[in-house]
């Protein structure tokens, strides 16, 4: 059989949504990093977690998982699989490189790839993914979607750049090593070695802005708004935050509901993190009343 074209996330979440999908196999994805994935059409149709979510709701919901999660909530089937110390498998980094990586534990534990193959087994469809050594021989075997000769370069249509108004920035976002990521639950020692949560401006921008180093901002979008303390980094781009992805005190994407490349709002913030008074407020004394 020839290959099939499968959907994007964002065309199984919309089409879950409508009802045109009965069923959605979910493994080990937290619903609130599914944001601004695009179908191809207007920028309207870019997801929220609040999308995501409502497509769970709709459908019959089988997840793929090792502990609670917000899927495991809503899910109508629960399998059990192997969490990463027990199970051989394949990490993607961000260049596309495929890292193997052997199971360190051998224990009686499920990996995804036998519980899918599994599944469709016992809907008539043989994935050939019943062993890891299968798995990797059918990804070796198949050509990424849309590739050609190994020295094309790969061909990338242009998209317009947002221009920030007054009050705005670029949005700049990437994960922490260490962060909320769930794979630290139970390991409150390992969580607290992660750095601290700061939004990043360049000198130009917290002049703009009439920000200084430590500064409580605020940094906003229509959806929700963080308060995070605020670094000034020298030889960083103008007109540009960065903020972590998912360290505490920032979940940029289930608040924010965008992601990198986005316009938000940015200001000095009216409350204080440290002493929770208004920023303009000053200090106490005894001619307050305050011993």
């Amino acid at each position: 059989a020839g290959a099939l074209a499968g959907r994007s996330t964002a065309e199984m979440v919309r089409a879950a949504q409508r009802g045109d999908l009965g069923a959605l196999v979910v493994g080990g994805v937290d619903p609130f990093d599914i944001v601004a994935a695009s179908d191809g059409a207007a920028a309207d149709a870019a997801l929220t977690p609040d999308d995501v979510l409502a497509a769970l709701e709709r459908s019959f919901v089988v997840s793929l998982e090792v502990r609670e999660s917000a899927v495991t909530e809503r899910a109508d089937v629960v399998l059990p699989v192997a969490p990463h110390a027990e199970k051989a498998g394949t990490f993607l980094n961000w260049e596309g490189r495929e890292r193997p990586f052997e199971a360190a534990l051998d224990t009686a534990a499920m990996s995804d790839y036998r519980v899918l193959d599994m599944l469709a087994a016992e809907m008539g469809v043989d994935l050939g993914t019943r062993t890891v050594a299968a798995v990797r021989d059918r990804l070796a075997a198949t050509a990424a979607p849309g590739a050609t000769a190994a020295s094309t370069a790969p061909s990338v249509a242009a998209t317009t750049v947002a221009e920030p108004e007054a009050g705005q920035v670029l949005l700049a976002t990437w994960h922490h090593l260490l962060d909320m990521g769930r794979m630290q639950d139970g390991e409150p020692f390992l969580a607290g070695t992660a750095p601290k949560t700061l939004a990043k401006v360049s000198p130009g921008t917290a002049e703009t802005f009439g920000l200084v180093d430590g500064d409580a901002v605020e940094v906003s979008t229509a959806v929700g708004t963080l308060v995070v303390p605020l670094a000034v980094v020298p030889d960083m781009v103008d007109h540009v935050v960065w903020l972590p992805t998912n360290s505490a005190g920032a979940p940029v994407r289930s608040v924010l509901g965008v992601d990198s490349g986005a316009v938000v709002g940015l200001r000095k913030a009216e409350q204080d993190l440290t002493t929770g008074r208004d920023a303009g407020d000053r200090e106490p004394n005894d001619e307050d009343g305050v011993a």
